[in-house]
């Protein structure tokens, strides 16, 4: 086997590493050396890594299992504050396409840890959406947010989404 075939299995096998959501049909392909994969939501394909592995499964796991329809989800949303940029893994609209919640992702090596709530929470001052999402894949988090108490309680799962709009 040729070292750059060797390479590719490699690296497919450690960004495809197991997670806590279910499996979908990922439509893959080799560009310029590297691995991409299709996302549905942009339309697109993009270089597949960790991160990414793990949005492509969250997403399929939103619209295939809990009811998001694909129209109200958005990946890499561009947030401005004067003249910094952000970016928001994805955004979840309401029907009436007020922001609803937002979804991070992180790669599933990486500690879903207090700093990154405090980054999604940084997005959430721009956005005030009612529920905050976390994922790397192998452990989930959604809280939602009581703007009126100033509080925010974490739930049991993720909820469907006709149940989220139901809450707002």
């Amino acid at each position: 086997m040729r070292y750059a075939a060797f390479f590719v299995l490699l690296h497919r096998y450690v960004l495809m590493q197991p997670l806590t959501l279910p499996p979908f049909d990922a439509r893959l392909k080799q560009q310029q050396g590297k691995t991409m994969i299709l996302d549905m939501l942009r339309r697109k394909y993009v270089a597949l890594t960790p991160e990414e592995w793990v949005r492509q499964h969250f997403v399929h796991y939103l619209m295939e299992h809990l009811g998001y329809p694909q129209s109200l989800l958005a990946n890499e949303v561009e947030l401005r504050i004067g003249e910094k940029k952000l970016r928001c893994d994805t955004i979840l609209y309401s029907r009436s396409l007020k922001p609803l919640a937002i979804i991070e992702y992180k790669a599933p090596h990486i500690a879903l840890q207090q700093k990154v709530l405090q980054q999604i929470a940084a997005y959430n001052i721009l956005l005030h959406v009612d529920y905050l999402m976390i994922s790397n894949g192998v452990q989930h988090y959604c809280c939602q947010m009581d703007y009126e108490h100033r509080t925010y309680r974490f739930l049991d799962c993720i909820p469907p989404y006709a149940q989220m709009f139901q809450d707002s």
